[in-house]
């Protein structure tokens, strides 16, 4: 047995005889009821890991951790606690089914008292030396990048620009710095015989002269302006002004398309700007900045923590992590695990986000500060799906913002599986949606949500559509605030001009046959295009929401028919979905699946059924706003009533007209909203977004309950990593909006 390894055994026994004979930890280790660890910059894994010798490294201290457990110590709470500073990790710290405590003795491992610790999953990269101009060069090979295809760059804990072209634009970060596919514009929802994913046309000013294009991606938002592409050049043609790319993209390539070319030499030419040079191991980088003071930072590691399968009660508490390839945090398959108190940001590229959480049982991310990720801030997924068995995982009272960085379909939260929640979360400036929903039996409540879908269009602060006859029935959205989502797209299918607001922004989305959700007690303001929008939803139950100023219609009902590409081109996988679970008890008690998909054409070949718009509050100003848009919706199969409607004195427009009736009268006529009121609903401040209702409001009369709007949002908690939040500046603040 060497030095090392006697000193580790000599400590371990030494521990369980204390514990032995007092029965417990004695105040020097920490905690006198449980054990405590702690690991320090400025410590070294010889040490026995007290707080006045401690551990250098988080693996040290886990491996102690399970020493102690094999050596047969009691079973006791473990605490293992980081001093402050700046920790470089060398490899993902990774915790197993070994690593787990109990509900009676949880591992914890947290910054020590009020220190936040920072981990980095990167290397500080030094040696720069001029290159020419203001560019500058450094040698990494030898730093322990060789080989790294590092696709981050951070200076003075900044995230830096990959050279690119065109520029990026600071003062226009959403609609500039964008070259277009060069060809006749056609709408992006016809489709067209013999497109490629691969292969595009530049146009003639966009000529680029590129010693090594193989080296460069091409970052683009294909066809739809729903999501962006990162793919590889495979060559390019100056002749036909082609470029061809390595794989397909999400959805053919079309003119028009917005996009920019990255990663190549010769478009290093503005501040900030960088490029590596792989085969020859060289980073050239023009700062932003004198380097003087300031660290460059380029990521090494795929994630910074990992907890695999089998993991159970522990909890990640208080670390401030960063600079990572891929996702930050991922929980796989675990029970009972906790990230919580943690600022996560500037992690992740094309598909890394903050933390994802994946299977397992009663998981979650509370009270973090997330943003600047790659792709999303949280992903949540598990549950059994066939026998409805929930997850119970969970993200709870985080803060994030900055999301989608390089994936502009990234969202907030991302919620899957069946049986999750997402709730009192405070979700701002993201490319698409602040929440977006799957699977079935999920809970949604007390978030609020502002400023996403900044930079695509059909889109929802919140949304879900799946054309599989299940998703996302049995879901709770309720009590969530939701306001001024823009949203960007081309003004008209066929236009080359881009516009913000735009109209196919909403508030609440449930797309392509979304079915069975409540939609319950919400407050929606200022969306471009609708606060709901029901796509052939179907079994839904819309009640007790405020909906505000909405630029085109406050609700949006558009239903398919049989003839319906949609409806075509989706029966078959609905039909499989629901003959799958049809004989399943838990599935037997859902609303709306007793009808079969067959069986689900209504006469005249409509299909939206079961929907009920219920004791909601319309209020609205814009002369040209309608209350209700109505498509291929059969009025004798939905339902609205009891709703209270007010257009600032002005017509009530719902496209519905019957002579010698008004629109809205007309809208009475076919049985809609027959005991609805148009009234002033008395709020107590709209001017200053308070949107409680006095005691006077005609609203109570229709059955309408007041929304606990106190509680919604993030609250005070030790747990919170910061407290109280204060709002990082974004859109509201660009787009001169005060709310």
């Amino acid at each position: 047995m060497n030095g090392y390894a006697q000193a580790v055994s000599a400590g371990v026994m030494m521990l369980l005889a204390v514990v032995a004979t007092a029965g417990q930890i004695p105040a020097s280790l920490g905690q006198p009821d449980g054990l405590s660890l702690f690991v320090a910059v400025d410590g070294h894994d010889g040490n026995p890991g007290t707080k006045e010798k401690p551990f250098a490294t988080l693996d040290r201290a886990r491996d102690e951790v399970r020493r102690i457990k094999k050596a047969g110590a009691p079973v006791t709470p473990v605490t293992v606690n980081l001093r402050a500073g700046t920790y470089f990790l060398e490899r993902t710290f990774t915790l197993s089914a070994e690593d787990s405590g109990t509900a009676e003795a949880p591992v914890v491992y947290r910054g020590y008292g009020q220190e936040r610790p920072r981990l980095v999953g990167g290397k500080v990269i030094t040696g720069f030396t001029p290159h020419k101009d203001q560019i500058l060069v450094a040698d990494v090979s030898g730093q322990g990048l060789k080989g790294v295809a590092f696709k981050q760059l951070f200076f003075d804990g900044r995230r830096q620009i990959m050279a690119r072209y065109p520029n990026f634009v600071p003062k226009d970060p959403v609609a500039g710095g964008w070259a277009y596919v060069d060809g006749k514009i056609v709408s992006m929802y016809s489709n067209l015989p013999g497109e490629s994913k691969r292969l595009f046309q530049f146009k003639a000013e966009n000529a680029r002269t590129w010693a090594r294009c193989q080296d460069g991606d091409v970052f683009i938002f294909p066809r739809y302006n729903w999501r962006s592409n990162i793919i590889r050049i495979r060559s390019v043609d100056r002749d036909s002004r082609a470029i061809a790319l390595a794989a397909d993209c999400y959805y053919a390539i079309r003119p028009g398309d917005r996009y920019y070319v990255q990663g190549l030499f010769e478009e290093l030419d503005a501040p900030g700007e960088w490029y590596l040079d792989q085969e020859a191991g060289k980073l050239y980088f023009w700062p932003p900045a004198p380097l003087e003071g300031k660290a460059v930072v380029a990521p090494t590691l795929e994630s910074i923590i990992e907890m695999g399968q089998g993991t159970s009660h522990v909890t990640i508490q208080g670390f401030d992590i960063e600079c990572c390839q891929n996702t930050a945090v991922i929980l796989n398959n675990t029970t009972d695990c906790l990230v919580a108190g943690c600022v996560i940001s500037k992690v992740g590229y094309f598909g890394g986000s903050g933390v994802r959480v994946s299977g397992g049982r009663a998981n979650g991310v509370a009270g973090c500060d997330i943003s600047e990720c790659g792709n999303s801030g949280i992903v949540i997924r598990g549950g059994d799906r066939q026998k409805l068995v929930p997850a119970d995982n969970y993200a709870d009272n985080n803060y994030i913002h900055h999301v989608g960085v390089f994936q502009k379909a990234g969202m907030g939260i991302d919620l899957g599986g069946v049986g999750n929640r997402a709730t009192h979360n405070l979700i701002h400036d993201g490319p698409r949606t602040g929440i977006e929903f799957s699977g079935n039996n999920h809970l949604i409540e007390y978030n609020h949500v502002r400023h996403v879908n900044l930079e695509t269009d059909d889109t929802g602060a919140l949304y879900s559509g799946l054309c599989d006859w299940l998703s996302a029935r049995g879901t709770v959205v309720r009590y969530n605030y939701l306001h001024d989502c823009p949203g960007f797209g081309r003004d008209g299918r066929t236009s080359d001009r881009w516009i913000s607001p735009h109209p196919a922004a909403r508030g609440i989305y449930l797309d392509d046959n979304c079915a069975g959700v409540d939609v319950i007690g919400n407050i929606v303001a200022r969306c471009a295009g609708s606060a709901v929008y029901l796509h052939n939803a179907r079994d839904t139950r819309v009640e007790n929401n405020i909906f505000i100023d909405h630029f085109g219609s406050q609700v949006i009902c558009n239903g398919w028919t049989d003839r319906s590409p949609y409806w075509r081109g989706s029966i078959a996988a609905m039909v499989k979905a629901y003959e799958s679970v049809a004989d399943e008890p838990a599935w037997q008690k859902m609303r709306g699946m007793a009808t079969h998909p067959k069986d689900a054409i209504l006469p005249g070949g409509l299909t939206m059924s079961g929907n009920v718009l219920s004791t909601n509050i319309f209020y609205y100003h814009d002369p040209n706003a309608k209350l209700y848009s109505f498509r291929d919706m059969p009025f004798g199969h939905n339902e609205a009533d009891r709703n209270l409607v007010w257009h600032n004195g002005l017509p009530i427009a719902t496209g519905q007209f019957v002579k010698p009736l008004d629109e809205w009268q007309s809208l009475q006529d076919r049985g809609f909203d027959r005991h609805s009121l148009v009234a002033d609903p008395v709020f107590v401040a709209p001017q200053e977004d308070d949107w409680r209702l006095k005691t006077e409001s005609p609203a109570f009369k229709l059955g309408f309950k007041a929304i606990p709007v106190e509680k919604i949002g993030p609250y005070e908690d030790p747990r919170r990593a910061s407290w109280p939040i204060v709002e990082v500046p974004g859109a509201r603040e660009r787009l001169g909006t005060v709310r």
